[in-house]
């Protein structure tokens, strides 16, 4: 692959068994790679001692980043659940429960004990971070298709909102422990976000040296096979190491710096995009390594035009992908600005440790990446069968001459891109959701807990929704109240309301009515995951349902305000969906201004860059056919679109870099279509090598049991391999044939109608 004219001058002709376009002797790539051979040996022992230091220094402390890292803190959810808490004292709903359930029923005597241990825990202060606790059993009459009675009882623990995730676990245990430790209790589990949450962390935690072990196994097959050599897939994953735990430590000092952490549940994204990328650009300079050892035996020489010929490359791409995930920045959730900073640290320590330690340890070991060949430059050639490469390479050119044929090219892009669009249309049709307990294993007793406690009340009773009603005098109008919520009750999607409406409820005031009689909440139980994809459409129905429900029943002038886990995730896919379009725009200008800078066009980035949004579109459609199952409604995990959408539009870019870069450089001497046969089968091995070996890094997250990494996982995947193997291999080709010289407007291109190169044989 040659490095266009912008990167480095190319000599207009070279010395024997130097190729005629190499970077010049006296171009800075050149310069570069002499510098990098000479002090090889510093580079290596500075960044041993960046490792060791890493490993066994002060490691700085890391911020919190659980709810925080999550929900906006602007939420209007999270405003109206404080507004509840000032008027009544308390919340009316928790995020961890206790549920106890026997399908037989529960004893009278149970349900009482149950319901005098959560008094207690009022009445007496209680170790943190547990601050209280609020029975409630379906022996009382909530309404809607809830059938069962008297077989659950779910105890809602209210927790310090500052502690950790699994501190409120832990004390949720301690609960059970000291109360509920009969065996007639029933005690099934703990439910509610916090709990799944925690169990996700957890999760994550047991899974992450496997992931890691089995993406390494992957990456070592994968380069061995490639390059016949035991000593490429050391070099590959010494460098993709030591940049991963440099990326982490340093991730906790940007954190503090910056005020942010990334969410720890991402932290497999990181090891995938840190393993596959770095081991992506070293397999790019060991192919160019071989490629120069099949022109000369002067093994500096090899070496020196290998660095030469691919830093700018690597470089170019690495800044090209940083940016794009940088593009992350631009969001307004808390999210999603936390995870920018991460995934671009990862790059830029992974491009750093890609142009200076890759290279200098190619310096050091010369041929001897291709142990355990004889160590003569050609022979090593010879033991990796260069004959039967170059066989292949002559293959590939005669496809590509077929492919390139006009009126094949034409009918090619066409089908390639009725084909994209085709698998794109499910897109249309995605939906979003949050789902953390739904995401969890079958086995997973937090999700067991959950399903017991929607067996005793309904889905939705794991994270019910509080909708707060404010106007003076309210007390007085609960005729009013009653029929609203009669009205909201009827409302699709919701199993059951308690509120005024239930006498019960109305004395003594204060947890349905304040104690001023100024404001009345109720609890809405939803009939289907309270997190999921189906449940937030059912509660945005139900705001929409609000107003008209409010004039029926006389209650003018009242303000009415949503709180509970479903209104943060519904609030949350809001302000996702609306950080797509600031994403979107940022990643694909920075994306877009380096191919414009890279191949000196307008035209033909442009068209890229289209390609690439296109396999983007089929990835997202296809992931949306899999796992976006309508009679679950649970959707699609909300994180997942939008950090895949910035990593293959980046990676794409990258593949851009690699590939079309080197058809610019042959364009510059022949008419574009050979420039096209010439190029591709060069460039095509390493690209088809380097996508595989990414689509397994990423492929190594689906073995985390939790639905995002599947999801994840399989989108990547699908996207990278589309990218390699029909954008890269049919789509750009044909693309460029038709398109000629005028791909590379404004920029002048060969003249077509000049003489022929023929292609290599």
């Amino acid at each position: 692959m040659i490095v266009p004219r912008p990167l480095g001058r190319l000599r207009p002709s070279g010395r024997r068994g130097e190729p005629k376009d190499a970077p010049a002797p006296d171009s800075w790539s050149r310069r570069y790679a002499r510098v990098a051979m000479r002090l090889r040996w510093v580079v290596i022992v500075g960044w041993v001692g960046l490792l060791l230091l890493a490993l066994y220094g002060p490691q700085p402390p890391s911020n919190g980043n659980d709810l925080a890292s999550i929900i906006p803190q602007d939420s209007a959810a999270i405003s109206a659940e404080i507004r509840s808490v000032d008027l009544f004292g308390y919340p009316l709903n928790s995020r961890t429960a206790v549920v106890q359930r026997d399908p037989r029923g529960l004893s009278v005597f149970v349900e009482a004990e149950s319901v005098l241990d959560a008094l207690a825990v009022n009445q007496s202060p209680q170790d943190p971070p547990l601050l209280g606790a609020l029975p409630l059993t379906n022996a009382i009459p909530l309404g809607g298709p809830m059938g069962e009675r008297n077989t659950t009882v779910l105890t809602n623990l209210f927790m310090d909102p500052r502690s950790s995730f699994v501190s409120q676990q832990r004390s949720a245990e301690q609960y059970v422990t000291l109360n509920l430790g009969r065996p007639d209790d029933h005690v099934v589990g703990i439910t509610g976000s916090v709990p799944a949450r925690a169990e996700q962390a957890r999760i994550v935690a047991e899974s992450l040296h496997t992931l890691e072990i089995l993406t390494v196994l992957a990456i070592v097959g994968l380069v061995t096979v490639a390059f016949r050599s035991v000593v490429a897939p050391v070099l590959a994953l010494g460098a993709a190491g030591l940049a991963y735990v440099i990326t982490l430590d340093l991730s906790t000092v940007v954190e503090g710096f910056l005020g942010v952490a990334a969410p720890t549940e991402l932290q497999p994204l990181l090891v995938a995009l840190l393993l596959g990328v770095v081991t992506d650009y070293t397999i790019f300079y060991v192919t160019a390594l071989r490629a120069q050892l099949s022109r000369t035996d002067d093994v500096d020489e090899a070496v020196e035009l290998a660095i030469a010929t691919y830093t700018p490359i690597v470089t170019v791409a690495g800044i090209t992908v940083a940016a794009g995930t940088g593009a992350l920045l631009a969001a307004r959730s808390e999210f999603f600005a936390s995870l920018g900073p991460a995934m671009t640290l990862a790059i830029v320590v992974g491009l750093l440790v890609s142009v200076t330690l890759v290279p200098a340890l190619i310096a050091v070991l010369g041929p001897r990446v291709f142990w355990p060949g004889r160590l003569v430059p050609r022979k090593v050639l010879a033991f990796m069968g260069l004959r039967q490469f170059r066989r292949e390479l002559a293959g590939s050119s005669r496809l590509m001459e077929r492919l390139t044929e006009r009126r094949t090219a034409a009918v090619v892009l066409a089908a390639t891109v009725l084909v994209l669009v085709v698998a794109s249309l499910p897109l249309a049709s995605m939906r979003l959701g949050v789902g953390f307990t739904s995401s969890l294993p079958d086995d997973n007793p937090v999700k067991r807990a959950t399903a017991a406690a929607s067996a005793g009340f309904a889905p939705g009773i794991s994270a019910p929704t509080t909708i707060l009603i404010e106007r003076p005098g309210l007390d007085r109008d609960l005729a009013a109240l009653s029929a609203f919520q009669r009205d909201l009750a009827d409302e699709p999607g919701v199993a059951a309301i308690l509120g005024p409406a239930q006498n019960f409820t109305q004395r003594p005031l204060g947890v349905v009515l304040s104690n001023d009689g100024n404001a009345a909440r109720m609890l809405v139980v939803l009939d289907r995951d309270p997190l999921g994809a189906s449940a937030i459409g059912d509660l945005a129905a139900l705001h929409d349902a609000v107003p008209g429900a409010a004039a029926r029943a006389g209650l003018t002038g009242a303000t009415v305000t949503f709180a509970g886990d479903t209104a943060l995730a519904e609030g949350l896919v809001a302000s996702t969906v609306g950080d797509l379009y600031r994403i979107a725009v940022v990643a694909v200008v920075v994306n877009l201004l380096l191919l414009v800078v890279f191949l000196r066009s307008l035209l033909a980035p442009v068209l890229l860059l289209g390609c690439s949004v296109l396999a983007l579109a089929a990835s997202l459609g296809l992931t949306t056919f899999v796992f976006d199952d309508p009679d679950l409604g649970n959707g699609i995990t909300f994180y997942v679109p939008f950090a895949a959408a910035v990593l293959l539009v980046s990676l794409g870019s990258d593949y851009n870099i690699f590939g079309v870069g080197r058809v610019w450089d042959e364009a510059e001497r022949m008419p574009m279509r050979e420039a096209v046969i010439r190029a591709f089968p060069e460039t095509s091995s390493a690209i088809t090598t380097a996508g595989i070996t990414l689509a397994v890094s990423f492929g190594m997250l689906a073995i985390i049991p939790l639905a995002p990494f599947r999801e994840l996982g399989f989108v990547m995947v699908v996207g990278i391999l589309i990218d390699a193997f029909v954008v890269r291999t049919l789509l750009v080709p044909c693309l460029l044939t038709l398109l000629g010289k005028t791909a590379r407007w404004p920029a002048k291109g060969a003249d077509d109608a000049s003489t022929a190169t023929t292609a290599p044989a």
